[in-house]
């Protein structure tokens, strides 16, 4: 982080002369609040990660919040889509078996595909999605329109989409308004072959709803990158379903991380210096 400031042209200094925080920190929200609370001079905050959700407590309108959001959408797109192909080829079951089994799975090519969330992850998951010629349905907070996305709606039309989905994908960010939107009334409505696939955050789904739809296959399964509980347990009924691929948020890794972080810094700090606008800016009142 040292190295990412001083190429976007800042300089480390002691906290109480600081203008600016990087926090890299792995320690919770009550650290950063001291520390915000330390340092009388700070301005701006850049956080770590996409999602803001342990840091919603500190968040207030006298600082600029900024964080990860749109980062990692190419990672994070890229293990969506091979979550997708593995539920929908038949692997989770495949993969389970120590015996020759009958064929089973489902193409990607030309399916119904139903994304939640309109970010920078399904932007780039519809690029990728481009030479499987799906029809693409995003629904996300304002409808816009995307590139290459067949139809864009709103959480307010996902009882309409579902029934027709072979492919929902979850990119959402964890508010109050899309905690439990996948719940077994939902479920309910979907193809008993459809695939979830979440690496949005495990709140997005009523897990114990989704065990019993995987359990009396109300639906053709789910791939988790997140859960709730987080991290699963041993021993949870998810972990040994054949209709479900667990991954341990492992959607972005470390390694992976890093460079895309650095990034980020150095084009904020060189931004900040400049009286430019920062990316990612955290929308304080919707909480992401």
């Amino acid at each position: 982080m040292t190295d990412a400031i001083e190429a976007g042209g800042g300089t480390t200094v002691p906290l109480p002369d600081a203008e600016a925080i990087v926090w890299a920190s792995p320690t919770g929200p009550k650290d950063l609040a001291d520390t915000v609370a330390s340092a009388p001079g700070i301005h701006w905050v850049q956080l770590p990660w996409a999602g803001v959700e342990p840091f919603i407590s500190v968040l207030d309108r006298d600082h600029l919040w900024t964080c990860g959001k749109g980062v990692y959408a190419e990672p994070v797109a890229e293990h969506i889509l091979t979550l997708a192909l593995a539920g929908l080829r038949g692997l989770s079951h495949y993969a389970r078996e120590d015996h020759w089994t009958k064929p089973s799975g489902h193409n990607l090519l030309g399916a119904n595909v139903v994304i939640l969330g309109g970010g920078g992850i399904t932007e780039s998951l519809v690029r990728l999605l481009g030479p499987f010629n799906c029809h693409i349905t995003v629904l996300r907070k304002r409808v816009t329109a995307m590139a290459s996305v067949d139809a864009v709606g709103t959480l307010a039309d996902l009882d309409s989409v579902l029934p027709d989905a072979d492919l929902v994908a979850v990119a959402l960010a964890l508010t109050p308004e899309t905690a439990g939107v996948l719940n077994a009334r939902r479920l309910a409505l979907m193809k008993r072959t459809s695939w979830i696939v979440n690496l949005g955050r495990g709140g997005h789904i009523v897990t114990d709803d989704l065990v019993a739809a995987l359990q009396d296959r109300t639906i053709g399964g789910a791939a988790l990158d997140v859960t709730d509980p987080e991290p699963l347990p041993e021993g949870h009924p998810l972990w040994t379903l054949p209709n479900c691929i667990v991954t341990p948020h492992v959607g972005n890794t470390p390694d992976m991380a890093q460079p895309l972080l650095s990034a980020r810094v150095t084009e904020n700090i060189r931004r900040f210096g400049a009286g430019e606008p920062l990316i990612g800016s955290v929308e304080v009142d919707l909480g992401y």
